[in-house]
């Protein structure tokens, strides 16, 4: 992998193109997981020549905690292992006590193909890992996995309701029922009161079906009416639309009990729950799925970039030979990023606070729709980061430029123009005499 000589300093180093690679951790660990088995292979760096030790382990538990006896008689207290779906997580759980586990994307350790077996997968991890070539993945504490577990279970839920109510929908377009065409909602309660009509009865009654509509719905009664008139429905549709409309209020009742869940799982964090419904545009359960992504010790991300870019909102770098190539942000933050962006979407909307909505008013006019919102999801992170860093609720430094009252800027612009007059007379631009200050200027 490297070559060189034998360097004057104390530790171990290893010279490559110019450069310096220094041996980080002497004894190290690389472990290439699967489904049934692993493969580790300890690496001791004895002056510049690594030694290796490799053995085959399976994945049950026993086998698992012979591997962890393995590496503390061998004093190995540092394992880098690649995040192979969900295989690394029980040897994650049973070395996490005692081990120094790093768990690396497949992209920073993956090997040359056509030369590549399990045995030298796990030597290339560790020899990449010993010289510190791998960054690792951000793994939060046991408690947050458990509440992040609950919270995309729920994240599939709600798509999955969302899809039911799309095939629900598409049941009566296909039967010549142009209802949605009317109503704002088809799930509201004159709307679900037709179409459980329609959907549960032999006969169809136009009067009866008009005296079902409630509230402003009965001012468009005529129109809701003629978007139903002379439908065609057959009594196998009519089953498939029992079906799914049974399907759906299933997953409504199991997403509440499932929200029941999750308020008691994140009753410790309740603090940085509340601390983030500061923001506009942030709800409880919106707050509770961003922190059982992130966490909310922000020391292990050290600033607001490397929290974003773990969260796949900021633009990459690839140029090469003078040429910037694409810069669309990563396909990281699967979960986070979706949930950013609603909070996003909710923010430019609120009426507590004008703040993100004039910074994305500004930003669509250069940028666009979806770069717009994705800089204020952006945003949103980076005042989460200060947040739970500082303890401090939402009050950016530009909040009072956006939101300010009406004679505040007055004052504001009365100072900015004495100061002007100032700046100007002592220069000996104007004369004292020429300058006459109003007593309001328009904003």
């Amino acid at each position: 992998m490297c070559g060189g000589s034998v360097n004057a300093f104390s530790s171990p180093n290893l010279f490559q193109g110019g450069r310096i690679l220094k041996v980080v951790y002497p004894i190290c660990c690389g472990v290439d997981v699967h489904k049934t088995f692993l493969v580790a292979t300890i690496i001791t760096t004895d002056g510049i020549t690594p030694h290796y030790q490799k053995r085959r382990f399976s994945t049950f538990n026993n086998q698992i905690l012979a591997f962890k006896q393995w590496l503390l008689e061998n004093n190995c207290l540092d394992v880098c292992m690649e995040s192979t779906g969900k295989y690394y997580i029980p040897v994650f759980n049973l070395l996490e006590d005692s081990i120094r586990v790093t768990v690396a994307s497949p992209k920073w350790v993956a090997a040359v193909k056509g030369n590549k077996d399990d045995v030298k997968d796990s030597k290339w991890i560790g020899d990449l890992f010993r010289l510190g070539l791998v960054p690792g993945s951000f793994i939060p504490d046991k408690d947050t996995r458990i509440l992040r577990e609950f919270t995309r279970y729920r994240f599939k839920l709600v798509s999955c309701k969302s899809g039911e109510k799309n095939r629900y929908q598409n049941v009566f377009t296909v039967c010549n029922v142009a209802l949605d065409a009317v109503v704002t909602d088809m799930f509201g309660k004159s709307a679900s009161s037709v179409t459980d009509y329609i959907v549960n009865s032999d006969h169809f009654d136009i009067n009866h079906c008009a005296s079902l509509l409630k509230g402003k719905l009965k001012k468009k009664a005529d129109e809701v009416l003629a978007s139903i008139d002379g439908f065609l429905m057959t009594d196998s549709q009519k089953v498939r639309a029992r079906l799914v409309k049974g399907h759906y209020d299933f997953l409504l009742g199991h997403i509440e009990k499932l929200d029941s869940a999750i308020d008691t799982l994140a009753m410790p964090i309740n603090d940085a729950v509340n601390l983030f419904c500061t923001m506009p545009g942030v709800d409880r359960d919106s707050a509770i799925t961003v922190l059982s992504e992130t966490g909310v010790d922000m020391s292990q991300f050290g600033s607001s970039k490397r929290l974003c870019c773990w969260g796949g909102l900021t633009p990459g770098n690839n140029q090469s030979a003078g040429k910037k190539k694409s810069v669309r942000i990563n396909r990281a933050g699967v979960y986070l990023k979706p949930m950013l962006v609603q909070i996003a979407h909710a923010a430019v909307k609120s009426t507590v606070s004008p703040y993100y909505r004039i910074k994305h008013e500004r930003l669509v006019k250069r940028r666009g729709k979806k770069r717009a919102i994705i800089a204020i999801a952006r945003m949103i992170l980076t005042a989460l980061f200060h947040m739970l860093s500082t303890g401090e609720v939402w009050n950016p430094s530009d909040l009072t430029q956006i939101d300010i009252p009406p004679d505040l800027r007055q004052k504001e612009l009365q100072k900015t123009l004495r100061k002007a007059a100032k700046l100007l007379i002592a220069h000996g631009v104007v004369s004292p005499n020429v300058i006459t200050m109003p007593d309001s200027v328009p904003a």
